[in-house]
């Protein structure tokens, strides 16, 4: 695979923005296997975007010859009170975490997991978060705060201030050429790259995705600039009838896919086109959507354009669309609610799971 094959896979959705693309053709150019990670704060059920779209991007990164380290960051979700501020609830939600991925296809042999409670042993890990600290402001901190699915106003606790330089430090302590986040941590992401020469490291690239949007109907604010996504938009475990959970039977898939916001004819910010983008046709090469004679018969697309400009001449009704999507869903989560069901420990932490409060 030459070095632009392999950027193209890095690139294709849910991948939003890099930062940069020629600092990756360099990185391809001078390294035979670059290494990348990805950070999670356990706390809950895991949906379609922290699962599947997680599980694709994955993919797209060992395909390109690049390894791969999961970062459980449990002191993260500490600090931000999730669990109730509970950290043996929380490492029990990161194993939870390990066996959705394996549920998947997550392959041990190419993907090795971190914690962050094991990093926090290391003094080298604090002198490095209080350089970071050092060589940023106070107000420059505040505004990380996104990256704890907080706004500033909500900045409670005076140890939410340690979060940024700890995530900021991450890449530098994992020893990672880049760093593969989410939008919404575009913030800890550019902090890194800010620090860097200021700490005598090397600027990790920056691969930021697609945060999956939720099902509801969301007024954006105009915050979707340079690649970051309103946080009220995205999909959310704290909101159960705006995502779609690993675990949801066939009929709350259903349930909930009739329900979603999915206006005639609209393509832009319609999560169930987004499902189409980022899950669907990264999944399969072909998608039919299946209906009556009476109302056109079945529908085959062998592109997400072709769709997209079916649906804007309105030649596909939402209804459609929406059930043919939920049947390919279901059929997408059947390996991983299998393996629940036959796995003791993983159905053990998942039953663990359910029993837990959901907080934000």
């Amino acid at each position: 695979m030459d070095i632009e094959e392999k950027i193209n896979l890095i690139k294709k959705p849910p991948t939003e923005e890099i930062i940069t693309e020629k600092d990756l053709k360099e990185l391809f150019e001078t390294k035979k296997t670059p290494l990348a990670y990805d950070g999670f704060e356990p706390s809950g059920l895991v949906h379609l975007g922290s699962g599947i779209v997680r599980a694709i991007k994955l993919n797209d990164f060992i395909q390109s010859g690049c390894k791969f380290k999961f970062l459980i960051a449990d002191w993260f979700a500490w600090i931000n009170n999730k669990m109730g501020g509970d950290l043996d609830k929380i490492q029990k939600a990161g194993k939870y975490l390990v066996k959705v991925w394996e549920s998947f296809g997550l392959d041990k042999d190419k993907v090795e997991i971190v914690w962050t409670s094991d990093m926090v042993d290391d003094k080298d890990y604090w002198k490095r978060v209080i350089s970071i600290a050092k060589a940023t402001t106070i107000k420059r901190m505040l505004r990380c705060s996104p990256v704890m699915g907080r706004n500033e106003g909500e900045m409670l606790y005076a140890a939410q201030l340690f979060y940024p330089s700890m995530q900021a430090t991450d890449p530098f302590e994992l020893g990672v050429d880049i760093c593969q986040l989410g939008v919404d941590q575009r913030h800890a992401t550019i902090l890194s790259r800010e620090v860097a020469d200021k700490i005598g490291a090397k600027k990790p690239v920056c691969v930021h995705h697609h945060l999956l949007l939720g099902l509801s109907e969301s007024k954006r604010m105009g915050s979707e600039q340079s690649g970051y996504q309103d946080l009220d938009l995205k999909m959310s475990k704290s909101k159960p009838d705006s995502a779609i959970f690993t675990h949801d039977t066939d009929e709350d898939i259903k349930r909930k896919l009739k329900k979603a916001y999915c206006p005639e004819k609209q393509v832009e910010d319609n999560p169930v086109i987004d499902i189409c983008r980022n899950i669907i046709f990264r999944k399969y090469d072909e998608f039919k959507v299946e209906r009556p004679e009476k109302f056109g018969g079945n529908l085959e697309f062998s592109s997400f354009d072709e769709l997209t400009k079916n649906y804007k001449k309105g030649e596909l009704h939402p209804l459609d669309l929406k059930n043919s999507v939920a049947e390919k869903l279901i059929e997408i989560l059947r390996p991983s609610r299998k393996f629940f069901k036959n796995n003791e420990k993983a159905r053990e932490l998942y039953e663990f799971m359910k029993s837990q409060e959901v907080t934000r």
